[in-house]
């Protein structure tokens, strides 16, 4: 099951979409799907689970708490639609393109996948493309 929650003015264009897609991410790894919530909300908000639940002070797109056992995707995933939109700007892509490539990424950090290293970044990008296109194939 795929929620969609929103804690800020910004809603999904089509969640149907949305949710057909990730659904497919998720089988393309041969994942199961339990429970993912995409919480949608603001820099500030996001700010404050950074400092309350990692102890990091800084603003970030993305936190993903993963509740799930191996090759099950249980989990929360906070994005602020703030940074998505300064992050669109700042890369000159559209804030769709964006928002969806952070949704993917945090998915792919519940399947395994890191960006830590210089190596890792490589394959988590190449991971993020391949993933991207799957969203416009119709099924």
């Amino acid at each position: 099951m795929i929620e969609y929650h929103y804690q800020t003015d910004f809603e999904l264009e089509n969640e149907g979409k949305y949710t057909e897609w990730l659904e497919r991410v998720v089988a393309s790894e041969e994942y199961e799907l339990d429970t993912l919530n995409y919480i949608f909300c603001s820099d500030e908000e996001l700010l404050g689970i950074n400092k309350q639940h990692l102890g990091h002070d800084y603003y970030t797109d993305i936190i993903t708490f993963e509740y799930g056992e191996e090759n099950v995707i249980f989990s929360d995933i906070f994005i602020s639609i703030d940074r998505i939109k300064d992050n669109a700007v700042d890369l000159n892509l559209e804030v769709d393109e964006e928002l969806r490539r952070v949704m993917c990424h945090g998915l792919l950090h519940m399947m395994g996948y890191s960006d830590k290293t210089e190596k890792e970044k490589v394959i988590m990008r190449g991971k993020e493309n391949e993933k991207m296109e799957m969203f416009h194939v119709e099924q």
